[in-house]
């Protein structure tokens, strides 16, 4: 395949399939002036020695769509698993189903996949360490993969002396270990397997090995993840055989400055004391000449399934995809597997014939493991599917839907137990049933369907008995049987009542009426299905934030309440080592929940502060990903490039958005985000701090000098991290134990918080009127700390009270007063003139210190906090 030469699109044909290649003059590479045709090029001269370690793997990409940029002005990288809307019909993919929802991954198996990926500037391709069945059930591990990581102060040659202190444990074990230098810093280590254990147990395998090998030569290796422990030394990553976990692939690029590769090697080359990192034109030239150190690595195990294999989860045997009708007998397959004598399931001797009718039923079955068996009456049977998770009950989640064999009429009546050892053993009861309209039917492709269900049944549980479903084949069959399907409920839901077909722009996929139907009929459709909206004419278009911050928050996102941390001081912080230090910010606690929808903010509490600050909309366009929880903090610099409450105050109370977007453009926010708890289906809340940290600098691109940034973890003494937050007049410091997990709405001594200043969060209890200019306003609040179920008085706070504040403040206090005091140990020189306050209002101050009595000298008022409830508040310690 030729490209460059000037040209910067041409049409080519590979494999037998048109590809259209643009922008092949576009520079991808800056520092070496790589274009997009080299690129393409490289991937097809390499795809040979390539293919066999991607093939039949979910690969999730990264791309640098206008290219890696340079160490001044890096490139934006999307991080990508679904595949796209556009993706061609042929390539080939599989659904996985997680715990919200399910993504669908594309195969690199053959070379014109690999250049739609190279044209859509997927630079890198990275892959786990097992392979799909040729069913879409994933395998068990057939590679083990060691990733050796260098930290400060070592490097390539400390990383070879490893891989051969690791090849010697691994030959022991029956093992042939080939290694790859990573392209980045470091050498990946595959050993092939048998693929006759899981990737759990191959997991714990590696984690051992690397255990091994830090005790053996403990001032070489480290297997701990914590980047306090790596200096001088080389991390063994034992992690990548997590099943949810993928490596670079062998012969990838990097999205690197420079165009370096995953690059296999001999053990002859690791010798070498000049060990380097490879770009891709030395890689080419290996290839031509005919090198290829993994050669014989090739997994071959995973053969045609059996029935048994393919069906264990449902207790159905997979049906066919294929049209319906022909003059065959629908029911073959389905007698084939029952035997009339010992199953009490419906067993017709007659071959079917077609019909016309449009009976539904849903079926509850406890088999080996719980499933719904959907079926559909079409052509004189009912067309299945096993739905491991049942039907969806939002539109924000596609469900996996195994099409199983035909099943007789009469079966949508029957219920009942199918003895122990028969074909789907278990108990089968309706879940619902009742009649359909039939709205789409491309055999093999696409069902959309509107069912009407009994009012008592399922459906009217979840929801709505009368609900609009679509089913997509995900189209990777490759002339093989595929039998797995999405089930998508649509968004435009019919009224109660309401009969009759619904417009094709509504369907997943669906074009106007009287457009032609698209040959590819794929998962694109389910996946556009999942996000698509009605767009309204261009004129009538508007932004409301309310609405971007409501329809952001997806039925399939978790809400996370944050962890919070204890006030402390140095005694708390026993071991520097085991802690990393953050500094302390300023500002609003906010949990961001992005979408490709937009971006959600609630406060500690729970508020919904989105529309306050319009201009963290664009968080979607930094994260590398599709949807994550972001654990962060709101501030306001001032000009001295310092976090400042005070200016971020006037924003925390702006409803109107005329006066939210000239406040946004007079004293813009910027968000600090420390910790990531949820990302693409993955809770993260449950690694430790370090893992999450790791993460989130992976996930979360920072916008130079600008509103998104992810503040480093300081790797230094606790001493040193105050002197800094000190020099920096920052409020102080929050020390986060290396090895904690998330604890989602606990305050945990995991985290402390060490300020430079005394802060105390208060209950406003009531008001004395002022004097002077102040005469008939508010003079000083009174202000109290839970105590139990009590409350305690602190004192009166006057000093920092600027007339914004009064402005702000005095008119919510009248609203809220009551005749009597909220507390009882109110000093009477402090009572004489107050105006009591329902205690719901809570603020901040700062002061020098406290009295023996817990009250406190030198209050300074620093603001309202509308983020917290009087439940928040805790006595802040010293």
């Amino acid at each position: 395949m030729a490209t460059g030469g000037g040209k910067t699109q041409e049409t080519v044909s590979v494999e037998g399939h048109r590809l259209r290649l643009t922008n092949l003059d576009k520079v991808l590479y800056p520092e070496t002036g790589t274009t997009k045709a080299d690129v393409i090029s490289y991937y097809a001269a390499v795809a040979e020695v390539m293919l066999p370690h991607s093939r039949n793997r979910a690969a999730t990409r990264k791309r640098w769509v206008h290219g890696v940029g340079t160490p001044d002005h890096p490139g934006q990288v999307f991080f990508q698993k679904n595949i796209e809307d556009s993706a061609p019909s042929w390539v080939k993919r599989f659904p996985i189903e997680h715990k919200s929802g399910t993504n669908i991954y594309p195969l690199v198996n053959d070379l014109a996949t690999l250049t739609w990926l190279a044209q859509s500037a997927a630079l890198e391709i990275h892959v786990p360490q097992w392979q799909f069945g040729p069913r879409g059930r994933i395998g068990n591990a057939d590679r083990m993969v060691l990733d050796l990581d260098p930290g400060d102060g070592a490097g390539l040659a400390e990383c070879a002396e490893v891989a051969r202190l690791a090849r010697t444990i691994l030959v022991d074990m029956g093992l042939d270990a080939r290694p790859v230098t990573s392209g980045s810093k470091g050498i990946h280590l595959y050993a092939a397997l048998d693929g006759s254990q899981s990737s759990d147990d191959i997991n714990a395998v590696a984690h051992e090995l690397a255990r091994a090998l830090e005790a053996d030569h403990p001032d070489l290796v480290v297997s701990d993840m914590k980047k306090t422990l790596r200096k001088g030394k080389v991390l063994v990553d034992w992690s990548q055989n997590n099943g949810n976990k993928t490596t670079i692939c062998p012969y990838s690029l990097r999205g690197r400055f420079s165009p370096t590769v995953a690059a296999p090697r001999t053990w002859e080359e690791l010798d070498d004391p000049d060990l380097a990192q490879l770009d891709y034109e030395q890689v080419l030239e290996r290839v031509r000449d005919g090198a290829a150190p993994l050669a014989g690595m090739e997994s071959g195990i995973f053969e045609e399934e059996s029935l048994e294999e393919a069906t264990a989860d449902s207790g159905e045997a997979p049906g066919e995809v294929r049209s319906a009708g022909g003059g065959t007998d629908r029911l073959t397959k389905y007698r084939s597997m029952r035997d009339a004598a010992k199953t009490p399931e419906p067993v017709p001797d007659e071959p079917s014939t077609p019909s016309e009718g449009n009976t539904f039923v849903i079926q509850e079955h406890h088999a080996r493991r719980l499933h719904w068996d959907f079926r559909l009456e079409h052509d004189g049977v009912l067309v299945s599917w096993a739905l491991p998770k049942g039907p969806p009950s939002t539109s924000g989640k596609n469900n996996l839907a195994v099409q199983t064999e035909d099943h007789p009429l009469d079966y949508g009546t029957f219920e009942g137990h199918i003895p122990k050892g028969e074909y789907g053993g278990g108990d089968v009861t309706i879940w619902d049933h009742g009649t359909y309209e039939r709205e789409k039917w491309r055999d093999g492709k696409e069902v959309i369907a509107v069912l009407h269900g009994q009012p008592d049944g399922g459906l009217a549980r979840e929801g709505a008995a009368d609900r609009r479903y679509a089913l997509i084949h995900t189209g990777s069959g490759e002339g093989k049987a595929n039998n797995n399907w999405l089930i998508h409920l649509m968004k435009n839901q019919p009224r109660p009542g309401e009969k009759g077909e619904v417009p094709a722009e509504d369907a997943p996929g669906g074009a106007p009426a009287g457009a032609p139907e698209s040959p590819a009929g794929s998962v694109a459709a389910a996946v556009r299905a999942q996000t698509a909206t009605a767009a309204a004419p261009a004129e009538t278009v508007t932004v409301d934030i309310k609405k971007v911050s409501r329809d952001a928050a997806d039925a399939s996102m978790p809400r996370v309440e944050p962890m919070m941390a204890t006030a402390g001081s140095r005694a708390e912080i026993n071991d520097d080592d085991e802690w990393a230090f953050e500094m302390k910010w300023d500002g609003v606690r906010a949990v961001v929940t992005v979408t490709p929808e937009g971006a959600r903010l609630l406060s500690r509490n729970g508020n919904d502060m989105t529309a306050a600050y319009p201009e963290l909309q664009d968080l979607r366009a930094h994260l590398n990903g599709e949807r994550a929880v972001l654990d962060a903090e709101i501030v306001a610099l001032n000009k001295a490039g310092r976090p400042d409450f005070g200016l971020l105050q006037p924003r925390m109370h702006l409803t109107k958005l005329r006066e939210i977007a000239a406040a946004a453009a007079r004293t813009p926010v910027h968000l600090m985000v420390f910790d990531l708890l949820w990302l693409d289906g993955n809770s993260l809340a449950d690694l430790t701090y370090e893992q999450r940290r790791e993460i989130l600098e992976q996930a979360v691109e920072p916008v130079p000098d600008g509103h998104l940034q992810v503040p480093p973890a300081l790797d230094m003494s606790m001493d040193q991290a105050v002197a800094a937050s000190k020099e920096l007049g920052l409020e102080g410091v929050v020390a986060k134990r290396r090895s904690s997990t998330y604890a989602p709405g606990r305050r945990s001594k995991n985290w402390v918080k060490l300020k430079n200043q005394l802060t105390q969060e208060v209950v406003v209890v009531g008001w004395r009127p002022g004097q002077g200019n102040r005469q008939n306003k508010v003079g000083s609040l009174l202000v109290a700390i839970p105590d139990g179920v009590d409350l305690k008085y602190i004192g009166r706070v006057g000093s920092g009270l600027s007339e914004k504040d009064l402005a702000t403040i005095g008119p919510r206090l009248k609203k809220m007063s009551r005749k009597t005091a909220p507390l009882d140990d109110v000093p009477s020189a402090d009572a004489s003139d107050a105006q009591w306050v329902r205690p719901a209002l809570v603020g901040e101050v700062t002061f020098s210190e406290r009295t023996g009595t817990g009250k406190l000298r030198h209050p300074v008022w620093r603001g309202l906090r509308p983020d917290k409830k009087p439940s928040d508040v805790v006595v802040e310690t010293a």
